[in-house]
């Protein structure tokens, strides 16, 4: 394993996370991590972070969640030289797909992805921004294994657990890991 130590880094990359009070609703305290990809030291150290976690595991693919989960994704995979899927909502693949609902706070969602977009016995990385309810990455996780997928580990920048998603993706049996929390917060 690689000598970076995410530790070091939560600190820092938490301190460039800027919070928005009441969006996109009264009561909400909405993480917004694009301060994080505007500054390019802390964008690179984020990425080197992932990447330096994954980079002596054997990872066929990094599947990223709509849409913030692509920025983060596609870079990790990139560096990582391996495949990227992305998970989708509904209506936005062109090709055959697969679809999981799944519940949000207010409502139901849909995400999809490509009917090829793994084969069975390959190694997944599931990324995302941030894991809230855990909604989004448990269907991600759902929709990879149906197609045959190993999911390996979800992983994403930051964890609010007060809203049980990490909980949820944990007695699930997956693997988490995430770089900072906003517990308490």
């Amino acid at each position: 394993m690689s000598t970076l130590d995410p530790l070091n880094h939560a600190d820092y990359i938490r301190s460039r996370i800027r919070t928005v009070p009441d969006w996109p609703q009264a009561g909400v305290q909405f993480r917004d991590i694009t301060p994080l990809l505007q500054d390019p030291k802390t964008f690179r150290v984020l990425v080197d972070v992932f990447v330096h976690r994954y980079m002596d595991q054997r990872i066929d693919l990094i599947a990223g969640l709509d849409a913030r989960g692509f920025i983060l994704g596609s870079v990790v995979a990139y560096e990582l030289n391996i495949g990227f899927v992305p998970v989708r909502k509904k209506g936005k693949l062109p090709y055959t797909t697969v679809a999981e609902e799944y519940e949000l706070e207010y409502g139901n969602a849909t995400v999809e992805v490509h009917t090829d977009a793994c084969q069975p016995g390959q190694r997944v990385v599931v990324l995302d921004d941030l894991v809230a309810t855990g909604g989004t990455m448990m269907a991600g996780v759902k929709l990879l294994s149906r197609l045959g997928g190993e999911i390996v580990e979800a992983g994403a920048i930051v964890d609010l657990p007060e809203l049980g998603g990490s909980q949820l993706i944990r007695q699930a049996g997956i693997p988490l890991f995430t770089l900072c929390d906003f517990a308490g917060h």
